[in-house]
């Protein structure tokens, strides 16, 4: 089976949401370096699972990687200088 096509994006933990509601859980805002101004930040819930199987949490400050993949067929290729080829 083909690799998806991947990119990984350096970020950092710049805030813990606490959720107003008890059912609602706890957020992490994760800013992304490289990503433009009004789209760097995204939240996500802050929960995740470690090697052993165990919750955990991020903390503040945390240097994360965010890692965007895609199936093949959901992605066109470049003419080597970033922006896509145009069908002739």
């Amino acid at each position: 089976m083909a690799e998806k096509p991947t990119v990984t994006l350096p970020g950092t933990v710049e805030k813990i949401i606490k959720s107003a509601e008890p059912t609602e859980p706890e957020k992490a805002q994760i800013a992304i370096e490289g990503a433009d101004d009004l789209y760097r930040e995204i939240r996500i819930e802050n929960s995740l699972t470690d090697e052993n199987g165990d919750e955990v949490r991020l903390k503040k400050g945390a240097e994360v990687e965010v890692i965007v993949e895609a199936p093949p067929e959901a992605t066109t290729p470049t003419n080597g200088n970033g922006n896509q080829s145009r069908p002739s």
